[in-house]
């Protein structure tokens, strides 16, 4: 039996990640017990070489026999001091007489395993036959029984494990009782309706997956599996009832076991084990990531991790898992809800949008209004995907609203991943440019222009250019108002440091002037003669010079030297333009401030200095009525500089 190598299932013949396993050795599915126990070692030992004999004789025995593939029906319940004996007709058509007898029968089994010595043969044949016809009512009542699952459990386990197609009609009763957490009420034929524990089905999986080959189902079955163990992982963090601390406090006692995530990820560990998963365990390991899913709050970044590593092993295993949790998603479990939005996420690019778009969409509109950041993160980075499907696009624009508020968030990563949306979406439809949306998102955009994160900033400068490209109708006319208050900050861009933004500034800037119909500005961009493109703005604006040189003070405040060159030049000119407007002597003393604070001032931000200190004397004296923040003096110039009084300066 430990030589044979099962085939693989039509559903995963194409999946690297479910290979035919190599045999091992069959003795390596025994541990050794720790040192203190009462049993000495070699009792042990005599103990593993009669069980491989007698499973050695049962592989050779059922090869001659032919058992019965019924499966199993619910029947009514009856008292088991009414029911009549079990029947045991090993070469017969039927195992017992009713379905009430199955319990008992499972039962009697367990406990003779369990008192005698080695089986015989046809013991292992009764539990093959019986769970053949009876696979939910076996599997029931031996969890039940032995939910430790003791020597005499997990010798059944294996018997059953040693046929797959018996195994697979045990498999999903196991995984019903393995999802829900903690425990799980199922009624069996004998009216028995007492709660079985997950962990019990944990055991099971384990003492299985400690056999030297791996059951056909559970390579069919491995997404399933792996999403129900991951869930228990986690949940096992958060909520440990006293009953289920008892029950595994006597597997710790029986097994030497570790705590319950522990196991659990053990036992997740053993099943990517059989199914060749070697890089992907080796690869989690390196970084951590098993010590990371044991905790609630690096839960969801190991998921993350998991997924991210998968999906090189294997894109067939991510897809089906990730069908899974967008089940689990579409219902009510919000303790998991992170972690399952993590790992989906990674892999969401190959799932079947047609069949699956509107659920996914659905799941990730909900959590996009959470005030968890990471939920709302994470669902951006759904959306994101989702948003280079044109179809899914044009669904996703009831979804505009939020986005325009997610723009105005503190958080970096937040903006820039909903940047990416909206910019998807604009690529693929036009279904904001049109709509009333479009003023209200170019006004948020042009606030974003000097954002500290550079990603945000250039991402804002490019999306800013699709909205002009793509807008018609009244959505065109509302945008010509907001439009030509770009000019100067995307002119002040041209001359970032960053070559990156520097080009989108003044691609957008081309992209404006043309949006502006202003020919005279787009030959000046054209002939690279940015100054004379600045004066033009300015000189042709005058009434608005005193918001000009609003517009450009923050900037005088910028790291970049160029930035701050272009900044003072603009306001230099703004300076005279702004003569005799009531509040020119308020501006000059801003500008003063600023200007005075920059510690490594250049020719032309001297000169600007010079020139408005020499105005702002000049209105000084005519008004009498305000003293003026004196210029930074010249090195060497040991004459002293009055102090500033900006109070007096911002009254008048």
């Amino acid at each position: 039996m430990a030589e044979r190598t099962p085939s693989l299932p039509k559903n995963f013949d194409k999946c690297p990640c479910v290979a035919v396993p190599q045999p091992h050795n069959e003795m390596e599915q025994f541990q050794p017990l720790p040192n203190g126990r009462d049993q000495t070692q070699q009792q042990h030992n005599c103990g593993r070489i009669c069980w491989c004999s007698v499973g050695q004789k049962f592989a050779n025995l059922r090869e001659m026999i032919t058992f019965s593939k019924g499966a199993a029906q619910p029947g009514p319940a009856v008292p088991q001091s009414l029911a009549p004996a079990p029947s045991l007709d090993l070469f017969g058509e039927r195992m017992v007489s009713s379905p009430s007898q199955v319990p008992g029968l499972v039962r009697n089994m367990h406990q003779k395993i369990a008192s005698e010595g080695p089986p015989e043969d046809r013991l292992f044949m009764d539990i093959l036959r019986l769970t053949d016809a009876h696979p939910a009512d076996v599997a029931v009542t031996l969890l039940r029984c032995a939910p430790s699952c003791d020597r005499a459990a997990a010798t059944m386990w294996k018997t059953i494990a040693s046929s797959g197609t018996t195994m697979e009609k045990v498999l999903p009763t196991l995984l019903v009782v393995l999802e829900d957490w903690p425990v799980r009420k199922m009624f069996t034929s004998d009216g028995d309706s007492e709660n079985v524990f997950a962990l019990a089905t944990t055991r099971v999986l384990w003492e299985i997956l400690r056999l030297p080959w791996c059951p056909e189902p559970f390579m069919k079955y491995s997404p399933h599996l792996l999403v129900a163990l991951l869930y228990q992982v986690f949940i096992s963090t958060q909520q440990t009832p006293e009953e289920v601390k008892t029950f595994w406090t006597k597997c710790q006692e029986e097994n030497n076991l570790p705590s319950i995530n522990s196991f659990a990820v053990k036992t997740v560990k053993a099943l990517l084990h059989h199914l060749r998963c070697m890089d992907l365990l080796v690869a989690i390991e390196r970084k951590n990531g098993w010590d990371t899913l044991l905790y609630a709050d690096t839960h969801h970044y190991a998921m993350g991790l998991l997924a991210r590593e998968m999906r090189r092993v294997s894109i067939p295993m991510c897809s089906c898992i990730a069908l899974r949790l967008v089940r689990r998603l579409s219902r009510e479990e919000p303790l998991w809800h992170l972690a399952a939005m993590a790992f989906l996420v990674e892999v969401l690019e190959f799932l079947d949008f047609n069949e699956w778009g509107d659920s996914i969409l659905e799941i990730m509109a909900r959590h996009l209004q959470s005030e968890s950041r990471d939920r709302c993160h994470l669902a951006l980075r759904g959306l994101e995907v989702l948003s280079r499907d044109p179809s899914m696009a044009k669904k996703m624009c009831k979804l505009s609203g939020r986005l325009l508020e997610l723009l105005k968030n503190e958080d970096a990563d937040v903006v820039r991943t909903t940047l990416s949306v909206l910019m998807n979406l604009l690529l693929n439809k036009d279904i904001l440019a049109s709509s009333p949306t479009a003023p209200k998102l170019a006004e948020v955009l042009q606030s974003l222009f000097d954002h500290d994160n550079r990603d945000v900033q250039l991402l804002s400068i490019r999306l800013y250019k699709q909205v002009m490209e793509s807008a018609v109708g009244k959505g065109r006319k509302r945008l010509k108002m907001l439009v030509g208050e770009t000019l100067l900050p995307l002119f002040f861009h041209c001359h970032n440091e960053n070559t990156r933004v520097a080009e989108a500034s003044r691609e957008t800037l081309l992209a404006v002037v043309k949006f502006l119909k202003r020919r005279d500005l787009k030959q000046l961009l054209e002939m690279e003669d940015p100054w004379s493109f600045g004066e033009r703005v300015l000189a042709e604006d005058r009434g608005r010079a005193a918001e000009h040189l609003h517009r450009a003070l923050p900037y005088l405040e910028s790291p970049q030297e160029p930035l701050r060159e272009a900044a003072i030049r603009t306001i230099g000119i703004a300076g005279m333009l702004m003569r005799g407007q009531p509040q020119e002597l308020q501006l000059i003393c801003e500008a003063l401030q600023a200007l005075n604070a920059d510690e490594s001032p250049s020719n032309t931000n001297l000169i600007v200095q010079v020139m408005f200190d020499e105005r702002a004397a000049s209105l000084n004296s005519s008004s009498g009525q305000c003293q003026i923040p004196c210029r930074r003096r010249p090195p060497g110039d040991q004459r002293p500089a009055e102090a500033p009084d900006t109070a007096d300066a911002a009254q008048t």
